[in-house]
């Protein structure tokens, strides 16, 4: 049987993680819901020294760097607690698209390129982004895309058009993938990733996309990018030509454990505001909430799926740290439609227990229901990851 027990040192530091962001993280999400991004960080810098100076800094990477070197079940874990504030993952540095590009350069970046892109990175000196999707095309196939990088003597030339480029403004460089190789008969080996500084010249944030009404800032943005000719060096180039595909799938891999912890830590948060609102609403005169079927049918509801949604997740990452993300590829899609699926769920009824006052901005709940509706689309659509799945199935049978 799988043991899904959290680790000793993990269960030592969670308690004191927990109060840190009881404490000292929550009091600023008041901050969030009334002011650009760009102001809240000011007040999280002392927070992530912090966290620095508690040993819980970067920990998704080795001790080397100055992470911790946690593994991917011990990941999952950590990121349920931070996920319970959307300021969590930031605070200890462990957010997306930064994680998930920590982790791309550590395993595939030159020594050039970990000194000057990925340690400053791990330090919190700098941030990144990811640019893949684009406009013109669905970005549930990122095999079809019409940017390119032509190489020209010691600089590739990089001309595009992106957009959902999450982060852009405030980064410091792209992670960017571009067409190589056209006429290559695999599609799966056109493409390469490329590593391209914000100060490029040529590179252009056109805006930030309005999401839900919200244009965001800095960190909780997503940009519409145009390469204009961006020369980089040929050092820039990740890994080896043709492989872009290849490395964003790896990348994907534990960034959807990441993603999917996140949003059961933002779905126990919720229930618990669900929970202390049914149990201290009175309405019809007398009547407690709580008292309700209907809401008693959710809190039931609710508190199933989020325990399987843990299951199925731990499950996942236990799979892949004994055999890597190939493996758990049907998993992966489970996971990620699946409690995608009750997050959205458990936050809309949440809000409805809450009435009128869930949809305000005096509580957390509509901030997470703008932010969070992406998640069945972005890291591949909810369609996508059950077609992977239900052709795994089938496949089976059809070998017979």
């Amino acid at each position: 049987m799988t043991n899904f027990s959290i680790s000793e040192r993990l269960n030592v530091i969670s308690p004191k993680i927990k109060e840190f962001l009881l404490k000292e993280i929550y009091p600023l999400e008041k901050s969030l819901l009334s002011q650009p991004f760009k102001e809240v960080a000011k007040l999280l810098d002392s927070k992530r020294e912090i966290v620095k100076k508690m040993g819980w800094w970067a920990p998704q990477m080795p001790v080397e760097l100055g992470g911790q070197g946690f593994s991917l079940v011990e990941l999952a874990h950590l990121s349920e607690i931070l996920g319970a504030s959307p300021l969590g993952h930031y605070a200890f540095n462990c957010q997306a698209p930064d994680s998930g590009n920590m982790e791309l350069l550590l395993a595939h970046a030159s020594s050039l390129q970990k000194e000057k892109f990925l340690n400053p990175l791990v330090k919190g000196d700098s941030r990144s982004c990811f640019s893949m999707t684009e406009p013109q095309f669905a970005g549930s196939d990122p095999t079809q895309m019409a940017t390119t990088a032509v190489l020209d003597n010691d600089h590739y030339v990089i001309n595009g058009h992106k957009w959902f480029t999450s982060s852009a403004d405030g980064a410091d460089f792209a992670v960017v993938m571009a067409i190589t190789d056209a006429q290559n008969s695999n599609p799966y080996q056109r493409a390469s990733l490329f590593i391209v500084p914000t100060d490029t010249e040529g590179f252009e944030l056109v805006r930030n996309i309005s999401v839900m009404g919200e244009k965001g800032d800095d960190y909780i943005s997503h940009a519409e990018i145009r390469y204009n000719n961006c020369r980089i060096p040929v050092e820039y180039l990740i890994g080896r030509e043709g492989s872009g595909f290849t490395l964003a799938q790896e990348r994907l891999g534990p960034g959807r454990i990441h993603h999917c912890m996140r949003w059961i830590g933002i779905c126990e948060r919720a229930f618990d505001l669900m929970c202390k609102r049914a149990a201290s609403r009175y309405v019809k005169g007398n009547t407690l909430l709580g008292n309700m079927q209907s809401v008693q049918n959710w809190i039931a509801e609710c508190r199933v799926e989020i325990n399987a949604s843990r299951l199925l997740v731990l499950d996942t990452a236990h799979k892949m740290d004994r055999l890597g993300a190939k493996a758990a590829r049907e998993e992966i899609s489970a996971i990620k439609f699946y409690v995608a699926g009750v997050l959205q769920k458990v936050l809309d009824r949440a809000i409805q227990t809450h009435g009128a006052l869930g949809v305000t901005d005096d509580i957390i709940l509509s901030f997470w229901y703008r932010h969070e509706r992406g998640a069945r689309i972005y890291d591949g659509p909810d369609e996508v990851h059950k077609s992977v799945l239900a052709k795994g199935i089938l496949k089976k049978y059809l070998s017979v």
